[in-house]
């Protein structure tokens, strides 16, 4: 089992983590993002330091982002499911690039599963407002 405590004061040290030694959480639980509930995340690796997060998230089927922008960034890779963004119906194994240019919607039709490495650059009042919209259009709130 991975020692939570070290994922939050990550080394820039070798990993090598099994994905069944990570436990999904619930998103609204979690202390990096403040995610709607249904939304599961799996942190494999938080550095304090780069602001930098990697994780898996898994959206429930239906469940639609709002289109956005923000200081931070985002890579994304489709693990299962899919996920439709920019009129392009993604799958396992596609990739998308996020920055602060307007970007999304993003729809999981079906539910979708995604490795996200996210850096955390100017985030927290635009993130504020992004989760409110978020929560609000999905009735989450």
């Amino acid at each position: 089992m991975v020692d939570k405590k070290n994922l939050a004061t990550s080394s820039h040290s070798f990993k090598a983590i099994y994905d069944k030694d990570i436990p999904w959480e619930d998103g609204a639980d979690i202390n990096i993002l403040t995610l709607p509930k249904g939304v599961k995340v799996k942190i494999f690796s938080k550095d304090d330091a780069m602001k930098r997060v990697d994780m898996k998230v898994k959206f429930p089927p239906g469940f639609v982002e709002p289109a956005h922008s923000h200081k931070s960034w985002h890579s994304i890779c489709v693990l299962k499911g899919r996920m439709c963004v920019a009129g392009k119906d993604l799958r396992p194994g596609d990739y998308v690039f996020g920055w602060d240019e307007l970007h999304g919607p993003y729809e999981y039709p079906d539910g979708c599963e995604a490795f996200v490495v996210l850096l955390l650059v100017r985030l927290i009042g635009r993130l504020i407002r992004l989760l409110f919209i978020l929560w609000t259009t999905n009735g989450m709130f």
